[in-house]
């Protein structure tokens, strides 16, 4: 069963800087399509960016400059890198599956504000 332990959320001030992580078990990233996913209070969670088991990467247009999905196949490791954070940035991040997301994880806080 695919499990995801997201962390390296935070507080900054708009124009900071964040790299998520999400550790990965249960299933195998070389073969798995993986995305960022973020909720903002009272919106539905959406997904942000897309990295193919192949490493073909898809980035929500409204963050394509500012956001990067990478991920390291070994460490079992999906990363966000967020620069030039908003305060519309402000939300909690998920990582799962791109197809039938499995059970969800905790996500990590993302708060951007003066």
């Amino acid at each position: 069963q695919a499990q995801f332990v997201e962390t390296g959320g935070g507080l900054v001030h708009p124009g900071g800087s964040l790299r998520l992580s999400c550790e990965v078990s249960g299933i195998f990233l070389s073969s798995t399509c993986m995305g960022w996913y973020r909720q903002a209070p009272g919106q539905q969670r959406e997904l942000v960016a897309v990295i193919s088991g192949g490493g073909e990467i898809t980035v929500q247009e409204s963050v394509r400059d500012r956001f990067t999905i990478s991920k390291d196949n070994d460490k079992s490791t999906l990363y966000l890198k967020t620069e030039n954070l908003k305060p519309e940035d402000t939300a909690v991040y998920y990582c799962n599956k791109c197809v039938r997301p499995a059970h969800w994880g905790q996500g990590t806080q993302v708060t951007i504000a003066a």
